[in-house]
């Protein structure tokens, strides 16, 4: 089955359902974004004999192009709702008011980038529903395209990056099975775990 999958060359509809799974999630969490790179990675390694350990040179192609997919689908999905958060007006502000995680959250950002740095930006990225709760009070808060960008194209190219690597490798020691990609997507939920439990360490007392 995985090799049927294996080339991402003779099935571009996957760098599509990639990039829409992984910019809508930031609206819906629900989506399972990261095992879909994870599985796309898989069959990418099914297909080009990564799994028995030969990895040659047209399959470079494929996982770079699948990693550049993932994280410029993260960038623009982040943007978009930034934008969209940042035109929320007053009704935006209230429902943010209403929510302690939310409040919380966009004063611990303003603080981060007002300092010049954005860690937490990245950390969020791993984080169940972080990427929503950042990008959109980042946006409700008007911080600046500039102060948020960078960060957040850091953010994503690094999910992308630790996201493909997972199902490239995990099919490189397990082979490309399901049990592999099961493996992978479980470290993938261990680090989003880990950088849930970073964020709540990081609120103020």
């Amino acid at each position: 089955m995985w090799e049927s999958m294996g080339s991402l060359e003779a099935g571009p509809w996957i760098y599509a359902m990639v990039a829409l799974s992984v910019l809508l999630d930031v609206f819906l969490p629900v989506l399972p974004s990261g095992v879909l790179v994870i599985t796309a990675a898989t069959a990418a390694a099914a297909g080009t004999g990564a799994s028995a350990g030969q990895v040659p040179p047209h399959a470079l192609p494929d996982i770079l192009a699948l990693t550049l997919c993932a994280a410029t689908a993260s960038v623009l999905g982040d943007l978009f709702a930034f934008r969209l958060a940042r035109r929320g007006g007053a009704r935006l502000d209230r429902a943010i008011a209403r929510s302690r995680r939310l409040s919380s959250a966009q004063e611990r950002l303003g603080e981060a980038l007002s300092r010049g740095g954005g860690a937490l930006v990245v950390l969020a990225r791993f984080a169940p529903a972080g990427r929503s709760i950042v990008s959109l009070g980042a946006g409700a808060t008007h911080r600046s395209v500039r102060d948020f960008l960078p960060w957040s194209a850091l953010a994503g190219l690094t999910w992308a990056v630790y996201s493909v690597a997972l199902g490239w490798l995990g099919a490189q020691w397990l082979g490309a099975t399901w049990m592999a990609t099961a493996v992978s997507v479980a470290a993938l939920f261990g680090a989003g775990a880990g950088a849930g439990y970073l964020m709540r360490r990081r609120r103020p007392a």
